[in-house]
């Protein structure tokens, strides 16, 4: 009996080491895909939220305005970018929509943006994949993601992407 436990626990262990490999090789292909094919890549401050219907009063978009910190890719100089995404509220009516990312005011991000064809705004590139949040690691007061992965790191992960 205590040879199946052992047996199980093993096969449990590799299988977890798989997964997690496969996992781990899978974000580093997106984090590549969404370096190469980004726009701009930013970090920066969310500072302002406006929500309002489109022209046929049928959709809600939301412009995230952020200051931006660092541009990692793409020319653009200005001090702060307009990003457009569905959803929000205006006045009693909210829109929801899953997989595509949200902001919130004085929040912190690394964000993967590709122009917008219909206006000046950015759009995020491959919805919630294209934002990534930044925190402070309460120990260290070093930048890190919501997975704790240093922010240094990370950009730097993403210049090398960018030149490949």
């Amino acid at each position: 009996m205590q040879i199946r436990i052992i047996s199980w626990a093993l096969v449990t262990v590799i299988i977890s080491g798989f997964l997690f490999y496969g996992l781990a090789q899978t974000s580093q292909s997106e984090l590549k895909n969404l370096s190469q094919n980004a726009d701009v890549i930013i970090t920066g401050k969310v500072t302002q939220q406006n929500s309002n219907w489109n022209e046929n009063k049928t959709r809600i978009y939301t412009q995230a305005t952020i200051q931006v910190d660092e541009y990692l890719k793409g020319g653009n100089t200005g001090n702060s970018i307009v990003v457009s995404y569905p959803g929000g509220e205006v006045g009693d009516v909210g829109e929801l929509y899953s997989h595509m990312p949200r902001f919130e005011e004085n929040e912190e991000v690394l964000v993967f943006l590709e122009k917008d064809d219909r206006s000046t705004d950015y759009k995020v590139l491959n919805g919630e994949q294209g934002k990534i949040n930044v925190i402070n690691d309460p120990k260290t007061g070093e930048k890190v993601t919501t997975s704790n992965v240093k922010i240094n790191s990370l950009k730097t992960q993403i210049k090398n992407y960018i030149n490949d």
